[in-house]
């Protein structure tokens, strides 16, 4: 899979730290929002960052090129079980190997939880072929490289609809579940590679960005009144790959709304 170099030419230099010098990092969805947050956080921290998008080739584009250490993009649908295993493929073939991967693109569409012919089955497949099959296809081909490095880590960017009956979707709840479950099942069975998830509550995203009587509802009722940043999700996403004895956690940002819906 054909992949674009981002520029590099501030590498090393006291504008990117080396904490993660020498790690290569995988965030996919990439182009915008959460995805960008964490690229930008890994690679100001001296990881080599593969950025990736299924359409958006001119932002991922940009976010690669804009990124302060060295970077790729990397155009693939991880949908497709081809795509995403050359998404890895490409990855690897760049950098000689992959240290942390952070599932981070999904789909979803907003359909009321009490309108079942409104989630057309169209609605439901693509819901699940992107956030579980696509997810999944990428994680079976990345754990053999993971293997090959000191502290191998998957991150996978869940959500609360992952652990309340709330989200844009039924499908889109299922969803997250089953990711929450993902996570756990292979943190037990596949360490010493690191697996957890960060499940955050509505982030204020150019996705959502019309959202606003859902961010106003967030505001009004969590303990902390206002909906999550795209920075939130990527301090969260850092946390775990920095503490080296976390596995199979969840860990939920949502300002405590849970705590009180």
């Amino acid at each position: 899979m054909p992949y674009r170099r981002g520029m590099s030419e501030n590498v090393g230099s006291a504008t990117v730290g080396a904490e993660f010098a020498g790690r290569v990092v995988l965030v996919t969805g990439s182009s915008s929002g959460i995805g960008e947050a964490i690229a930008q956080r890994f690679s100001a921290l001296g990881a080599s960052v593969v950025v990736n998008s299924a359409s958006s080739v001119e932002a991922g584009e940009r976010v690669a090129a804009a990124l302060p250490g060295e970077a790729a993009y990397v155009r693939a649908d991880i949908s497709d079980p081809d795509q995403a295993r050359g998404l890895i493929d490409a990855t690897v073939e760049r950098f000689g190997r992959l240290d942390v991967l952070v599932n981070n693109a999904g789909w979803t569409t907003v359909v009321p939880h009490d309108d079942l012919d409104a989630l057309t089955d169209e609605i439901f497949r693509k819901t699940f072929e992107v956030n579980v099959f696509g997810t999944w296809w990428l994680t079976k081909a990345a754990i053999p490289h993971l293997r090959n490095v000191d502290d191998g880590n998957i991150v996978n960017i869940t959500s609360i609809a992952g652990v309340r009956p709330v989200g844009s979707s039924i499908a889109y709840s299922m969803t997250k579940a089953a990711l929450n479950q993902m996570t756990q099942l292979l943190a037990k069975s596949y360490g010493p590679i690191r697996v957890n998830a960060v499940a955050p509550g509505l982030v204020a995203t150019p996705w959502t960005s019309d959202w606003d009587a859902m961010h106003a509802t967030v505001a009004s009722r969590a303990p902390v009144p206002r909906s999550a940043t795209p920075d939130d999700v990527a301090e969260a996403t850092l946390a775990f790959v920095r503490n080296r004895y976390t596995s199979g956690d969840i860990m939920v940002v949502d300002g405590g709304l849970t705590l009180v819906m």
